[in-house]
């Protein structure tokens, strides 16, 4: 078995909440998606986000604007839509149920 490929999948299957929850008060483009990520050490390339943040705004869950920077091209800020709530609220209550039952399974029988 291939525990870091398990650890990375596990990083990958939760990607899509981080995401939408990183964006639940705050639009933000890309890099500072991946530094938000990088520092909760859910490690994720640029090669691995745009793709996420495309699936996601084609399922509507994402919006994007693009905005001008003081220091290079225009940036593509990315913010939650009225589905991409919805989305969230049923993602973050699906995930506590899993760490509920995961904690209740993983526990040690005293």
């Amino acid at each position: 078995m291939n525990l870091e490929n398990t650890k990375a999948q596990m990083r990958k299957g939760v990607l899509e909440l981080c995401i939408l929850a990183l964006l639940e008060h705050k639009d933000a483009y890309a890099s500072d998606i991946i530094e938000h990520l990088k520092k909760a050490e859910m490690i994720v390339v640029e090669g691995t986000l745009y793709p996420l943040l495309t699936r996601l705004k084609n399922a509507e869950l994402l919006a994007y604007r693009w905005e001008e920077s003081t220091s290079g091209p225009p940036r593509k800020y990315y913010s939650l839509t009225p589905v991409g709530k919805k989305a969230l609220t049923e993602l973050q209550t699906s995930w506590d149920t899993l760490v509920e039952a995961v904690n209740k399974t993983t526990q040690k029988n005293s």
